[in-house]
């Protein structure tokens, strides 16, 4: 059974911001399953639904990259919640 993951981020609305997100993920081994987004000004918030290519990818190692993202945060409590899809 695969596990889906989603992890809810605020994100600036810069240019490429998305792009480089959605990069991220994808470079990193999972498939989007879903996203949600809500304007929010400045920003975004975004309910990003992903699961790994394989069992050896980590929701945390992908959570840690996003954290390094500039104008990215992860929000919420938890950050991120799993899934069975």
């Amino acid at each position: 059974m695969t596990m889906s993951d989603t992890i809810h981020i605020q994100i600036d609305r810069a240019d490429g911001s998305l792009q480089r997100l959605i990069g991220l993920v994808e470079r990193r081994g999972f498939h989007i399953d879903g996203m949600s987004m809500a304007d929010e000004g400045a920003s975004r918030r975004i309910a990003l639904t992903v699961r790994g290519r394989d069992a050896a990818r980590s929701i945390d190692n992908l959570g840690c990259q996003i954290d390094r993202l500039f104008g990215v945060a992860r929000i919420g409590a938890p950050a991120y919640q799993s899934e069975a899809a």
